[in-house]
């Protein structure tokens, strides 16, 4: 599993950002959001350089982490181990901020389709913008 096979999540009016072979997917429909408001909605990380919680230093490990809503966090089921494949967990740095993840998606893709909507609606929301 690598990047492309996610990109299928991307939204309207996402701006994909590579950097070092991670993904940062911004809701920035002008392409005009100064940076300090440049925050992902959703990342695709494929090294540990961040964190090493995931051990992601394993060869096609890759980890997708979405930010949501407190409440839609809160209703998760998520696992306990950061390490294992296929599994809803809570992101290893940013969980405090609603944000969770999953180390290449495969049974769990419908949930991540569903969360990435959840989780682009947040941030058309915080945004501004109408509802996609």
């Amino acid at each position: 599993m690598d990047t492309d096979d996610l990109r299928p999540l991307v939204r309207p009016g996402t701006r994909v950002v590579d950097a070092g072979g991670d993904v940062f997917a911004l809701h920035d429909p002008r392409g005009d959001l100064p940076p300090e408001r440049q925050i992902p909605w959703a990342t695709i990380v494929t090294s540990a350089a961040w964190d090493t919680a995931s051990d992601l230093g394993r060869p096609g490990v890759i980890r997708l982490n979405l930010g949501l809503t407190r409440a839609r966090y809160r209703e998760l089921d998520l696992g306990t181990d950061l390490t294992a494949l296929d599994v809803l967990l809570p992101h290893p740095e940013y969980a405090g901020r609603n944000w969770v993840c999953v180390l290449n998606p495969d049974t769990t893709l419908p949930l991540v389709r569903e969360l990435a909507d959840v989780a682009h609606a947040f941030a058309v929301r915080k945004h501004g913008d109408a509802a996609p």
